[in-house]
């Protein structure tokens, strides 16, 4: 170890020989020249190159050669960089204090105008970006700084090209990240909200309720279409019963009075049946009311001059509710009383006949003729 340290007897030695300090000091000062004339610049960068303070060109990414000694470098990054604004107090158009914060976003784009236009771009584009702020809230009215953000970038944007075209920078976008009101206008803010809120919940409020209404009277004014429609029905079938209840008493009326005439007939044809006389009429309801009710007591028509006699047809229930099939029964037992007095009727008139040929009184005997004509009207009757 103490063999690699060279001693104070060596370095005599090497000082006392001239050509040997010298090659030394050749050495060491062709060293730093190389050292000086090399400049590596990286890739996201340029260099602006300065001899004796003059400047001479921009130097690209790489190795470069420089003047050794009497040359300068700045560097300039050509990517996008990001500046911070500092927080700015100013007063809205209409006296509202308010503080806002913003950040630029910019990018060199003439390394050469950038080095020789403005002395610190940075600095220089951060001051222009905080007075252009101020003015552009001051111009505006408090409401549209909170609610139009993307105008006052664009403004300050448009206000920041002009001048760092100059300077080779170009603003690519500014952002305001914040706008601020002073205290009491935030509470006065606070306040106007929340009037504003209970302004749309009384409002909504009202809409809930009228709808409401509207929904209920719809529902009553279905309700009460309904229970017309329902009530006008019922009166309907209410009348249309009344209707038939009506033209059955009608039918059982007439049917009943039919029935009247009908048996008061029969009575009188039993008292002319029985009586001596040979020769009856008729009586015209009694045989108008057989020919209507012919079609159901005989099961055919009664037929006046060649011609059907219209018959009322009805049905199950009037047949019962008129009593049409006792009236048939007893029209059959009239038929056969009728039958057996007009047997009696001819007996009677025969022996009557007889009494006289053999010499009772001539005045109760009536002419030959009249007599020979009684059986005859008799059977006229009985076909009528």
């Amino acid at each position: 170890m103490s063999a690699l340290v060279p001693t104070p007897l060596q370095l005599e030695e090497v000082f006392a020989e001239p050509t040997l300090l010298v090659g030394l000091l050749v050495v060491a000062v062709a060293a730093i020249t190389v050292w000086q004339m090399v400049e590596i610049v990286d890739a996201y960068n340029r260099g602006a190159l300065t001899v004796f303070g003059e400047y001479r060109k921009l130097l690209q990414p790489g190795l470069n050669i420089v003047p050794p000694f009497v040359s300068r470098v700045y560097t300039f990054d050509m990517r996008t960089q990001t500046i911070d604004v500092p927080t700015q107090e100013a007063i809205t158009r209409d006296n509202s204090p308010v503080t806002a914060d913003a950040v630029v976003y910019i990018r060199v784009m003439d390394a050469k105008r950038a080095f020789l236009e403005v002395d610190n771009y940075k600095k220089a584009v951060s001051n222009l970006s905080q007075t252009t702020l101020r003015a552009v809230l001051g111009d505006m009215e408090l409401d549209d700084t909170l609610s139009r953000r993307e105008m006052i970038n664009e403004r300050i944007r448009q206000e920041l090209d002009e001048p760092t075209d100059e300077w080779g920078i170009r603003v690519e976008s500014v952002e305001v990240r914040e706008v601020t009101p002073s205290r009491d206008v935030k509470g006065a803010m606070e306040q106007q909200t929340s009037a504003e809120r209970k302004r749309r919940a009384m409002i909504l409020e009202a809409q809930g309720e009228r709808r409401s209404a509207v929904e209920k009277a719809e529902g009553d004014k279905q309700s009460n279409i309904i229970r017309a429609q329902g009530e006008k029905q019922s009166q309907i079938l209410e009348a249309q019963g009344d209707s038939i209840s009506t033209v059955l008493r009608a039918r059982s009326a007439e049917s009943m009075g039919e029935r009247a005439v009908i048996d008061k007939g029969m009575d009188a044809l039993t008292e002319i049946g029985q009586s001596e006389s040979t020769t009856f009429v008729m009586p015209q309801e009694l045989t108008s009311m057989v020919g209507r009710y012919g079609k159901h007591l005989s099961g055919s028509d009664v037929r006046q001059d060649g011609a059907d006699l219209e018959s009322l047809d009805f049905d199950e229930e009037t047949r019962e509710l008129i009593g049409l099939d006792d009236i048939s029964e007893i029209l059959g037992e009239i038929d056969e009383d009728l039958e057996m007095d007009v047997e009696a009727m001819e007996q009677e008139a025969q022996a009557i006949q007889e009494g006289e040929d053999m010499g009772q009184n001539p005045d109760s005997v009536s002419d030959p003729d009249e007599v020979d004509a009684m059986p005859g009207e008799e059977s006229e009757s009985s076909d009528r």
